[in-house]
């Protein structure tokens, strides 16, 4: 008899955990109790939907969604994204047409300066040459010669070789910064400033120093105005030795 009765309490307690396992593992639509409510109902959120738990109809009451009326997508902590550091870029310049596009594309062949601080030059370059090697040299070549891993390998042709090219400073920036032909946009990859130091670096390194910055301009100006006198006075003497 109690033999029997073990029997019984044994198949009661096998029957028992079975039941919880099956129930455990059947459907969850409609479960009675949710120990850990994320990990039945994932939650997958839209950056520009309202914040809501997933699991019940209540507002979220995390004080920064709320302030930002339920959005998820918060705004970047100012001054850790900056996007136009350097004060150079105009969104309401950028080309709408493709009319306004080719005067644009026109007007900054005439730019032969960059608009960053002369003074630091050096460091602009700099940073102009690694962000064109890590950006640019898959298509253009760190040679600038257009033979870039990605044209090598076949899956891309027709990048121009840069000594072979009528460009400025301003033509280079304008095109990193619209695209032009086969070329997209790139100002989703470098900010204002870094595409004028990409400009600056590739009429520096290929194009024999043609993005010389404004103060050093300046000095060749002055200098080849001073020259010129003593050009000309130079003249008339060549003149006279030739007569006699």
């Amino acid at each position: 008899m109690l033999k029997m009765k073990k029997n019984v309490l044994r198949i009661t307690a096998v029957l028992g955990l079975t039941t919880v396992l099956l129930n455990s593992c059947g459907p969850k639509d409609n479960t009675p109790l949710v120990y850990f409510p994320d990990m039945y109902f994932p939650v997958a959120y839209d950056p520009l939907m309202k914040a809501q738990d997933a699991y019940s109809d209540h507002e979220n009451e995390i004080p920064a969604f709320v302030r930002n009326n339920g959005a998820t997508g918060l705004t970047p902590v100012e001054g850790s994204v900056p996007q136009n550091k350097d004060g150079i870029f105009e969104e309401a310049l950028l080309p709408k047409t493709p009319d306004q596009y080719n005067a644009g594309y026109d007007a900054s062949k005439t730019v032969t300066t960059s608009p960053l601080n002369p003074a630091n030059a050096a460091k602009d370059l700099e940073r102009g040459k690694n962000l064109f090697e890590k950006t640019c040299s898959a298509c253009h070549g760190v040679g600038g010669d257009g033979q870039g891993p990605i044209v090598q390998s076949g899956a891309f042709s027709g990048v121009p070789n840069y000594a072979d090219r009528e460009i400025t400073v301003g033509s280079v920036h304008y095109v990193i910064t619209n695209g032009r032909n086969a070329m997209g946009s790139y100002a989703g990859q470098l900010n204002a400033g870094d595409r004028w130091r990409v400009a600056m670096y590739v009429m520096n390194a290929f194009k024999k120093g043609a993005a010389a910055p404004a103060a050093a301009t300046a000095t060749a100006t002055a200098t080849t105005a001073t020259a010129a006198p003593a050009t000309a006075a130079a003249k008339p003497e060549t003149t006279t030795e030739t007569k006699k």
